[in-house]
């Protein structure tokens, strides 16, 4: 039965790919050129493709009154990265069994593939009954003695429980209300249901609007989002990928099932190679479609050419970004075969908290304090800028805390003074700032770093790597290694000059090829050339977020006590200037230029010397360790005063309890379409505080 190509495709399960199609009838009866993304195709009456793949590539969107199209509402067009945030808004048609929801709604692994549900009805099992109205949260699509079910999950009592639900479950199943926010891309990915429309409404107005924005001037109602694929098909006589528009004007009939798809060039992305056992390497291929990109090596990979994959593996990278105040900033993965060599560059610590997680056995951390702080109780150190420390240990005490003995965290330093060493102990609540002393003069290779340092770590190039055509990293003012990731490669070299071989991503490069039936003229790979690969800032979070799903968070700061007792008693040791024979001699920074240059100046600009980046410059300058004392009176004298006025204008602005906000993946991607949005709102809402 024929049906148009929009209506196929929409109510298409990806899992029943590939699709066999014959054209029927439409605008390309009599057969027609057409033109799409560089592509040109023609589309026949009779003409045979074969459906391989399809994707949301824009979307409709209606304006609604009353989760109603309006009758005089002209349809837009909105791309997938359309800015703003919006709200989903539940849909009201029930889904009438558990099967009609997995073949419909996107379900995976993140927390976008994790639908909520209910039902009006009770829903009785074995072992639980499923109480009318409670809401249902589906994880994830297994197979459960033989039976496909969806495992699912309730909370009670903040204790969540698990059970199974087989796809031939039937009742009513409604949407949950979701207060979540969504970019349109994230709506397109795995909120909008196969054969259903979309409700949203604009939560977060578009901080900018100009005359070419389709949605009227502070708009801030309902959109009904109609999705337009992409799709992808192999035809008969063509050995690359085209891809056509679902709303075209065509009628359809599936043939799969009486059609010989062998007869079809079978395309393979990087990743269906990858799964090929490891006895199939090598293997000779052709690039159906290859990937974008001016730099090596994916420049040399166009359509039509053959390449030989000579194996595939898990290779390690360094996840390094540009180190810049401001945005956006530079990411790279740095293979372990660079050649270059790197200095160490200082780290800056906001908190006490921070010095505590930077310090290691490998050396003593040695850091200047380049923000004010006074401490609330007097067993406590009262930090002045400029005063520098030697980090030692985190120690528990206890303090007597509204008539109630309460063990805090705090954190044992030294103090460096003219002659001595003064023992000094810190709240690891403690809002400063401190840079780290670099005395360190050693060029380290990357593996060298990655074995004696623990990441993150901030470096910059010294000696570049001479077998790279273009070293980027040389470039750059300084760069963080962040971490440590494990990434699936092929290792390819030319059919027609093998000469060198080249690593690329699975996971990362979009890139066709289909096999070829002849063996490849050498099994050994020729030398592999190192590949500097600059990410986007989309691939930066995702290859994050896949990294750290294996690890397990820090454990927060502790909180800083909103209240005071009066004057708790902290069961510390006694302070006291104590020679410490083995601390570091000459560790003392001589910012005695920057700091008391100024003493008569305005209190304002010396604020400004003392934080900004004056004593970064002079850590960078005494790196030669003939260091003199900071003369830290002049800190602790008037200006101490005026630093505190200042720092009780800003309280207000930077004020928190330090329950971090969980940096994720996703919240970051969001940031990318509407940061300064999000800043702003931030803002306010810390003033009112």
């Amino acid at each position: 039965m024929a049906s148009t190509l929009e209506k196929f495709i929409h109510s298409l399960d990806p899992r029943a790919l590939p699709r066999v199609l014959q054209i029927q009838s439409g605008i390309y009866f009599q057969g027609s050129i057409y033109e799409m993304f560089g592509n040109e195709c023609c589309l026949s009456t009779g003409e045979v493709i074969k459906v391989i793949g399809f994707k949301i590539n824009k979307l409709i969107a209606s304006i609604c009154d009353n989760n109603e199209v309006s009758r005089f509402s002209a349809k837009v067009e909105l791309p997938l990265n359309f800015p703003g945030l919006y709200k989903v808004v539940a849909d009201k048609t029930p889904y009438v069994s558990i099967e009609e929801i997995t073949r419909k709604v996107s379900i995976g692994p993140t927390r976008f593939g994790h639908p909520c549900f209910y039902s009006p009805e009770d829903i009785k099992l074995s072992n639980l009954t499923i109480k009318h109205g409670e809401q249902i949260t589906i994880n994830s699509v297994e197979e459960v003695n033989g039976t496909m079910a969806v495992n699912c999950g309730v909370v009670r009592n903040n204790q969540s429980h698990s059970f199974n639900l087989p796809l031939s479950q039937e009742g009513k199943f409604y949407e949950c209300e979701d207060d979540q926010i969504y970019t349109l891309k994230e709506i397109a990915e795995w909120k909008i249901p196969k054969c259903r429309n979309r409700i949203v409404k604009l939560s977060s107005a578009l901080h900018t609007w100009d005359s070419s924005n389709p949605l009227p001037e502070n708009f801030d109602g309902c959109l009904i989002l109609t999705p337009v694929y992409e799709v992808q098909a192999v035809m008969k006589f063509r050995k690359d990928i085209v891809h056509i528009l679902s709303d075209l004007d065509v009628e359809v009939k599936d043939i799969t099932d009486c059609y010989d798809i062998s007869s079809f060039l079978q395309p393979l992305s990087l990743e269906d190679v990858f799964e090929r056992t490891s006895k199939e390497f090598p293997m000779v291929a052709e690039i159906m479609e290859g990937p974008s990109g001016s730099q090596k090596p994916y420049n040399l990979l166009y359509t039509g050419k053959e390449i030989v994959i000579y194996k595939k593996y898990q290779a390690t990278r360094v996840l390094a970004s540009e180190i810049r105040s401001d945005s956006p900033k530079r990411h790279f993965l740095i293979p372990m075969s660079y050649k270059g060599k790197f200095k160490r560059r200082p780290r800056e610590f906001p908190t006490a908290y921070d010095l505590e997680i930077a310090k290691s056995e490998k050396e003593q951390l040695h850091v200047v304090a380049t923000k004010a702080f006074d401490a609330p109780h007097k067993e406590l150190f009262s930090v002045s800028v400029g005063d520098q420390f030697l980090v030692q240990q985190c120690q528990t005490s206890e303090v007597l805390y509204e008539g109630r003995k309460k063990v805090i965290d705090i954190l044992a330093c030294e103090q460096i003074l003219s002659n001595t060493y003064k023992k000094v102990f810190l709240p690891m609540y403690m809002e400063g700032g401190f840079v780290e002393v670099i005395h360190d003069k050693k060029q380290y290779q990357l593996s060298e770093i990655c074995k004696e340092f623990r990441l993150p770590f901030n470096v910059k190039v010294s000696v570049r790597d001479l077998s790279v055509e273009e070293d980027v990293l040389a470039a750059m003012p300084g760069l963080q290694f962040e971490e440590e990731i494990t990434d699936s490669y092929l290792l390819i070299s030319s059919t027609s000059s093998p000469v060198e071989s080249w690593e690329i991503p699975v996971y990362r490069l979009n890139m066709s090829v289909h096999l070829l039936s002849k063996d490849a003229q050498t099994v050994v790979p020729p030398a592999t050339k190192t590949t500097l690969e600059e990410i986007s800032e989309e691939q930066y979070y995702m290859v994050r977020r896949y990294e750290n799903q294996t690890l397990h968070p820090p454990p927060r700061p502790p909180k800083k006590p909103t209240t005071l007792a009066p004057k708790p008693v902290f069961a510390v040791p006694k302070q006291g200037a104590s020679h410490v024979p083995q601390a570091p001699k000459n560790f003392c920074v001589d910012t005695t230029k920057k700091l008391c240059s100024n003493q008569a100046a305005d209190v304002s600009e010396l604020q400004v010397s003392c934080q900004s980046d004056s004593v970064h410059r002079e850590n960078e300058k005494d790196m030669t360790g003939k260091a003199t004392l900071v003369e830290t009176s002049v800190v602790k004298g008037p200006t101490n005063d005026a630093l505190e006025k200042c720092e009780a204008e800003k309280e207000e602005e930077e004020e928190h309890d330090y329950e971090y906000v969980d940096e994720s993946i996703i919240e970051n991607i969001r940031k990318v379409f509407q940061d300064t949005t999000i800043r702003n709102k931030h803002a306010l809402s810390e003033g009112r505080r």
